[in-house]
């Protein structure tokens, strides 16, 4: 094979792969322009958004806020005088309103995290 063969092929060989790459990036950017449309016809097709007197407003009692409650776990009853409970005997939640409605703070030296919450040496 002379030079210019191998020359010739390897310029038909770059320009292939030029030519491969712009058809790929055509196909990408008509799946791109397809999608677009699609989803403006979705859209279309959708209820209109609320208007702003369609809102949700304000109870007129005013605003919900937020109730705290002490809860401690509820203890599964003991089957009396038979082998098993069966699921319709049992509580629908696990835990209950407790008596002590007081908040447990922090105490100075418990960390309340991992270890005894010392002073860190030792």
């Amino acid at each position: 094979m002379s030079t210019a063969t191998y020359v010739l092929a390897a310029t038909s060989s770059g320009v292939l792969n030029v030519i491969a790459a712009f058809v790929g990036g055509l196909f990408i950017a008509g799946a791109l322009i397809w999608a677009v449309q699609l989803g403006m016809r979705v859209r279309d097709r959708e209820l209109p958004r609320p208007r702003a007197d369609e809102q949700p407003h304000l109870p007129d009692t005013g605003p919900v806020h937020e109730m705290r409650e002490i809860r401690e776990p509820d203890e599964v009853p003991h089957a009396e005088g038979r082998e098993r409970l069966l699921p319709h005997e049992l509580h629908h939640a696990g835990s209950k309103r407790s008596d002590d409605q007081h908040r447990r703070r922090w105490l100075p030296g418990k960390s309340g995290a991992f270890g005894g919450g010392g002073l860190g040496h030792g």
